[in-house]
């Protein structure tokens, strides 16, 4: 069997008739950003307030999908051989953060056609892994949002303490300090992490989907 044998199978429901049921157009809210900067925050109060107004909508968060979809080698091994974890096991080398995105985007594609609103909470530091989502989906529907946190903001909150493990040499290829981070050079929507609440960032997040006729 090759790809040549492999088809696309048009689904019985229609996305358009899944929007109509769902009150809101399916899209892909890309959040990006420094370690940090409040991705996932901001993306949770903005599913929150999307549930609240009775639209569909579901996180990607960056962490969780490394539990599961996207997991180290470490933890598939506890699950599955160390043969199988090292083939499968993602890392954070530019490689495999690069596989990493792809599989989000791909699973964020699906939830689109879902007719969800997607929200992806991604440090995602490339702009060719994010214009390669981008390209996978319609016009209109991925709304990349740059979280802009100043990485000072960003180390004095520092939640997880990985900027003072990367500061002390003992965290390597962490983006912004040993790793690239390419800002997007024309995002949908720029939000400015380090002088906004989280929920006045969620507001601007839901106020631009509306003027997109997404909700």
């Amino acid at each position: 069997m090759s790809d040549a044998d492999v088809y696309w199978h048009e689904h019985a429901v229609t996305r358009q008739e899944k929007e109509t049921l769902n009150g809101n157009k399916g899209c892909v809210l890309w959040f990006t950003g420094l370690s940090a900067s409040g991705k996932s925050t901001v993306a949770n109060i903005v599913d929150q307030m999307l549930h609240k107004m009775g639209k569909h909508s579901f996180v990607l968060d960056g962490d969780n999908v490394r539990h599961g979809l996207n997991a180290g080698a470490a933890m598939l091994k506890e699950i599955h051989d160390e043969e199988f974890s090292k083939r499968f096991g993602l890392g954070f080398s530019a490689q495999d953060r690069e596989e990493n995105i792809r599989r989000v985007g791909a699973v964020a594609k699906l939830l689109t056609e879902a007719g969800l609103v997607a929200l992806t909470a991604f440090i995602s530091p490339y702009r060719i892994d994010r214009d390669r989502v981008r390209k996978l989906l319609p016009e209109g529907d991925f709304i990349e949002i740059f979280v802009d946190t100043p990485i000072e903001v960003c180390e004095q909150r520092d939640p997880k303490g990985l900027y003072k493990k990367a500061r002390a040499g003992e965290l390597k290829g962490f983006t912004g300090i040993d790793d690239p981070y390419e800002a997007p050079a024309n995002p949908e929507l720029v939000l400015e992490g380090g002088s906004k609440t989280p929920e006045q960032l969620a507001q601007e997040v839901i106020d631009c989907l509306k003027e997109k006729g997404k909700i």
